[in-house]
């Protein structure tokens, strides 16, 4: 029996056992007042008066009241270039050693995202809560002696004036505890390798001298990994390799439309964990076995608001309106699209992500990633979020038994009417008119608004099929590889028509 595993899991299994949590509602009461008492004396917590909010009867609605909504533009604007520009006390105590570059998925500038001590300590207690979950999976002991494969963006952070800079995986992983780095692959010196095709050969030439047990990452950026490592021993599955990787904790986005691509690399079933690491901080996991469903961290440094995703909310680019309405925890309901506004230990406030969520259990704080506030197709009201549009993915793999790991969609105007034209990821030798009738039967079969819009100024479905990679050499080409780049799923037409001229060079 592995002696050192069995002990690591017992002890994880009796902290789970003996930690005593209230329930979602108390804690985040908790985490907003906080909030407010640690940055009262901030410049931000001065103009809005904290002191006087933490005095009200109800906390959490005179702080919604007293606040606007902020993007990042907005934070910006009116209160983050001080911080980039190295004043302190701004919008959280001092200032940070670190700030996170994201350029998302629809920009093509980086954000520079403020990342505090407080929020680096708040990421690894919540990644020791995750490796506490573990214990909910029935793993066997050995598992926990294993190295652990994390394939994020480079940990080389580069240096602007007194700060550093990097994505937020690079800066997490430059961060890890000393007693985890015995643990932790590629190791420090191929992480912090820039060029993603190098840093992944180097893996791949070393790959043979890791017991690697399991991988974190982005879900499309490790498939390609694993198929460089595959390739480079001639060998027909991963766990030629590694053949006692058990589990493989998935971010950034949903991993069920990767699944039947994903599964193809391996020589035996492992356990698939979400978990939803962004820029702005570690916001869930993925706490169960029986569902896909992830648990909002409650406890630790972010408090979370809901604002109804409802087209009079949302504006052309992607912001909420002034008035638009906000929930507290307290207020959700079950199987509803809620854009995420969340307030942290980083100084952001009233923040919009960017992200739509959707609770599955509201008393263990449990929800899923349904999409994008910016990719939401709602020409002539046809209202399809991203989790919809998977859903008919999905369908369409099981229909023709193929796989479609990458898609991308844009309304495009054609005279007086609309067409959706889908680009699929998929190496399948299924017609385009085929899978065009297949996608349209299944987006009006699933979705009664999609069904009116096809009856009035949305006229049909054009899909277009191209290998997988170039929605990476896409991303290569318009940002970077690997790390925390994500594809866009749904296109304005002018980002499109650089899309179309794109895919015309790849063919």
């Amino acid at each position: 029996m592995a002696l050192l595993g069995s002990i690591i899991k017992g002890a994880i299994a009796l902290r789970d056992a003996v930690v005593s949590e209230g329930t979602p509602f108390e804690e985040q009461e908790k985490i907003l007042k906080q909030l407010l008492t640690t940055a009262k004396e901030t410049a931000f917590g001065k103009y809005y008066g904290f002191q006087k909010l933490l005095e009200s009867e109800n906390i959490s609605k005179a702080f919604a009241e007293a606040i606007p909504y902020h993007d990042y533009n907005k934070m910006t604007s009116d209160w983050w270039h001080r911080v980039h520009e190295g004043m302190e006390d701004i919008t959280w105590p001092g200032k940070p050693k670190y700030f996170a570059l994201s350029s998302g998925t629809t920009g093509t500038s980086s954000k520079r995202i403020p990342v505090t001590e407080a929020m680096l300590e708040a990421i690894r207690t919540t990644g020791i809560k995750q490796v506490g979950a573990l214990s909910n999976f029935d793993l066997p002991s050995d598992f926990f002696e294993k190295e652990i494969m994390m394939l994020g963006s480079s940990t080389d952070l580069q240096s602007r004036d007194e700060f550093l800079e990097g994505e937020i995986s690079g800066i997490s992983a430059s961060n890890i505890p000393f007693w985890f780095q015995n643990y932790y692959k590629p190791g420090e010196d191929i992480a912090r390798i820039d060029d993603w095709d190098q840093r992944v050969q180097t893996i791949a030439e070393r790959a043979k001298e890791w017991d690697i047990g399991a991988l974190s990452g982005i879900p499309s950026w490790m498939e390609l990994m694993l198929k460089k490592v595959i390739s480079y021993y001639d060998a027909a599955h991963i766990h030629e390799i590694w053949p006692n990787l058990q589990v493989y904790t998935s971010g950034g986005v949903a991993f069920q439309p990767y699944e039947k691509s994903f599964n193809q690399l391996l020589g035996k079933p492992i356990t698939v964990i979400d978990t939803y690491l962004a820029s702005e901080g570690f916001l869930a996991f993925q706490n169960r076995p029986e569902t896909h469903a992830m648990k909002l961290v409650v406890d630790n440094g972010i408090y979370f608001e809901f604002v109804p995703f409802q087209p009079e909310y949302i504006q052309s680019d992607g912001s909420l309106t002034d008035d638009a309405p906000v929930l507290s925890l307290k207020e959700v309901a079950l199987d509803t699209d809620y854009v995420l506004v969340i307030s942290t230990v980083s100084g952001a406030w009233r923040y919009l992500i960017g992200d739509t969520i959707a609770f599955t259990d509201i008393e263990k704080a449990e929800i899923v990633i349904t999409g994008r506030t910016k990719f939401f197709l709602n020409v002539v009201g046809s209202q399809l979020s991203v989790n919809k549009m998977e859903a008919a993915l999905q369908e369409l793999e099981q229909e023709f038994d193929i796989e479609i790991p990458e898609f991308t969609v844009s309304a495009v105007q054609e005279g007086n009417d609309f067409y959706h034209h889908w680009y699929l990821g998929t190496d399948a030798d299924v017609s385009e008119e085929t899978l065009s009738e297949a996608l349209d039967n299944q987006l009006k079969a699933a979705n009664k608004n999609y069904k009116v819009a096809r009856n009035k100024a949305l006229k049909g479905v054009r899909v277009h099929t191209v290998s997988p990679n170039v929605f990476y050499e896409w991303s290569g080409a318009n940002k970077k590889k690997g790390g925390q780049v994500k594809m866009e799923k749904v296109m304005k037409e002018d980002k499109f028509s650089e899309w179309v001229s794109f895919v015309e060079t790849m063919k």
